[in-house]
């Protein structure tokens, strides 16, 4: 097949320029023509749009599958993609889609109302025949869907319990990207490394810590895209990536160390910065412990130099955190928050008033993952800014997945801190799913400092509920005063994401939603 040869010769490319880099003569190297070679941050974990929760994995499947909807390019709004228009009931509980005709999947099988009910049920239906190909981690973007009715071979309605303003945008989000029935049927819960969906590529190759290839769809209802084919490969080591980027051996690079941007200046490279939906924060146990008294919450936010962190360990690539809300949701963001001031003077003053001077916390860290940005330099900082105002801080650092591992389930008895980043499409995603007592992880919440607030939990059921985007966002600027104040986290930073391209790319930008779309990027 003359586009695995290609992505063979890309490969080979690339570890050549892997050589290339790391000798004082290196000469850059050319990756083919037509084929993008993207330095990935880790290998997949799947590629099964309902299994997976990282933006790593959403990069590649963003480009393979197609949504119901989708977000208009540039901006987190909603327009039509799978369906070409919808109907809302006046109670807000009925969607109706019409569905877009002569669409096929990669394998060749139909799109049509019997496929979104299949994609939906396998998701939410514990008694479907092919719900054991999960876990389904992110199945609850769809928990408030009561049933979704075929009307007929192009028109599909789903039922909701209650009116759910993120609904649209959940299904523009990966979880919500329509799969084949067929191979979903044929391959079971090898789906995931057999992959077939409607996108501009379609799946090729899979070779393990190497490369995912995909081949250009040129029966894509949107058009073909201008590329043959994407290889991706994981490069997990910054460092490694920076270094195969300035060989020549990959032409897109995401998420560019801080310390690096410099290399990549003058016309060989173009440097891409997009804000969008994220927030670094430290996880504080305020189910016991120190942090189990509001007060030493607080001391830890003053006693952090966000400033510090964000100048100096991500050279200004990010801002100071204020509140849980991203400021680029900018029509729910709380502008009058400001971010708790650097004061170790007021720290030391809330943690005597709550005898936890000397207190022993221990700290988990990452190595590494999707928008954790600099987690160990991070980390030190955060630990040296503590210890200065009396805290006794040990920290113990994890591979990514171990590290979400020991995490996700809580940190009772563990840990009294934790980093974390989430990058979100809606203002609703993470409180809700982090910072209601319902989401506590032994409700299967991501929670994991079991923080507890009623009044936070009248306010985001009801904006979830709100159909006003004006009462939506009062309810959420609420939420964030009180969730400031209680400081269950260290709020730390919002990134402004940034990629790294060679001049060989054309029409590449980077979108507010942290993917990547792929289909009208040229490589000259």
């Amino acid at each position: 097949m003359k586009l695995l040869k290609l992505s063979r010769r890309a490969m080979l490319a690339a570890g050549a320029a892997t050589a290339l880099a790391l000798s004082p003569l290196a000469v850059q190297a050319q990756t083919p023509d037509d084929v993008l070679i993207v330095g990935q941050i880790a290998e997949p974990k799947a590629l099964d749009p309902a299994a997976v929760t990282a933006v790593n994995d959403f990069r590649i499947l963003m480009n393979v599958y197609d949504g119901l909807v989708r977000y208009k390019d540039g901006t987190l709004e909603v327009e039509p993609s799978l369906a070409t228009s919808w109907d809302i009931s006046e109670d807000g509980t009925v969607y109706t889609f019409a569905l877009r005709d002569g669409v096929t999947f990669h394998d060749g099988s139909a799109f049509n109302a019997d496929a979104v009910k299949f994609n939906f049920d396998r998701m939410l239906d514990e008694n479907h025949p092919f719900h054991n190909t999960g876990p389904f981690p992110l199945s609850f973007f769809f928990s408030a869907v009561e049933n979704v009715e075929v009307v007929d071979d192009m028109t599909v309605r789903f039922a909701l319990n209650a009116p759910y303003a993120p609904f649209l945008s959940n299904l523009a989000y990966p979880t919500g990207l329509i799969v084949s029935p067929a191979a979903v049927e044929q391959h079971g819960a090898e789906f995931g490394r057999n992959p077939s969906g409607t996108g501009a590529f379609k799946f090729a190759e899979w070779r393990s810590n190497e490369a995912v290839v995909v081949e250009a769809n040129p029966d894509h209802w949107d058009g073909a895209p201008e590329l043959q084919a994407v290889v991706f490969r994981p490069i997990t080591d910054a460092n490694t990536r920076t270094a195969e980027m300035l060989a020549g051996g990959i032409d897109l690079m995401v998420e560019v160390p801080p310390v690096a941007l410099g290399e990549f200046q003058g016309e060989t490279y173009t440097v891409h910065e997009q804000a969008g939906p994220h927030v670094w924060f430290l996880i504080l146990n305020a189910k016991e412990g120190p942090f189990a008294d509001v007060r030493v919450r607080q001391a830890a936010n003053y006693a952090i130099n966000k400033e510090a962190i964000v100048n100096d360990v991500l050279e200004g690539t990010a801002e100071v955190a204020a509140g849980p809300t991203p400021p680029a949701f900018a029509w729910a963001y709380n502008e009058s928050l400001e971010p708790y001031p650097y004061n170790p003077d007021k720290a030391r003053e809330l943690i005597a008033e709550a005898g936890a001077e000397g207190a022993e916390l221990t700290f988990f860290v990452t190595e590494g993952g999707s928008g954790m940005l600099d987690p160990v330099a991070m980390g030190t900082a955060i630990q040296a800014d503590l210890s200065a105002v009396g805290f006794d801080v040990k920290i113990e650092t994890y591979e990514w997945n171990t590290f979400l591992g020991e995490v996700n389930p809580g940190l009772e008895g563990k840990a009294d801190m934790a980093e974390m980043a989430w990058m979100t499409n809606d203002p609703d995603t993470l409180p809700f799913l982090a910072l209601r007592s319902e989401a506590w992880p032994d409700k299967g919440g991501f929670n994991s400092g079991y923080y507890s607030n009623p009044k936070v939990d009248e306010l985001l059921e009801a904006a979830r509920a709100a159909t006003d985007q004006a009462e939506r966002a009062r309810l959420y600027q609420e939420m964030q005063v009180i969730v400031q104040e209680d400081a269950p986290w260290v709020f730390v930073a919002n990134w402004k994401q940034n990629a790294v391209t060679s001049d060989r790319v054309e029409n590449f930008s980077l979108q507010p939603s942290f993917f990547l779309l792929l289909d009208d990027v040229v490589k000259n």
